[in-house]
């Protein structure tokens, strides 16, 4: 996985446990996840415009 060994990964998540601290871990990833899930529904969705009026939930009421 991207030519990184088993003791690149440890130094890795040594340094982000050092730098965040254990509990902000579950935040960050919760937050990367979610990231990642909007950015592959936005490249898989197909682009469409929706050009259909508002409905207004008032009825008009006639100028005099």
């Amino acid at each position: 996985m991207f030519g990184l060994g088993t003791t690149e990964m440890v130094l890795i998540l040594v340094l982000v446990l050092i730098v965040f601290g254990a509990g902000k871990l579950p935040e960050i990833g919760g937050a990367l996840g979610k990231g990642i899930r909007s950015f592959r529904k936005a490249t898989q969705e197909r682009d469409e415009i929706d050009i259909t009026p508002e409905k207004d939930d008032k009825p008009k009421e006639p100028k005099e």
